[in-house]
């Protein structure tokens, strides 16, 4: 997968996720990221973020943050 989609897909699900009056968008978008993206998917979204996350929404590293905390 190109990095340019994978940054696409992460931040229509941070879209989504803005909308929501939960308290914690972080923790639903790490569980999104955690029940249907594959290992490898998430492995390559760790990778962009180390590198730069260059447009990546914050709510998106956040999430993935507490992904690799909790693996």
């Amino acid at each position: 997968m190109t990095e340019e989609k994978l940054v696409r897909m992460a931040n229509q699900i941070a879209t989504f996720f803005h909308s929501q009056h939960d308290a914690d968008r972080a923790a639903q978008v790490a569980r999104h990221l955690a029940d249907f993206w594959e290992p490898r998917m998430r492995k390559d979204l760790f990778a962009l973020i180390e590198r730069s996350g260059a447009g990546l929404d914050p709510l998106v590293i956040e999430a993935a943050g507490r992904l690799r905390a909790e693996a």
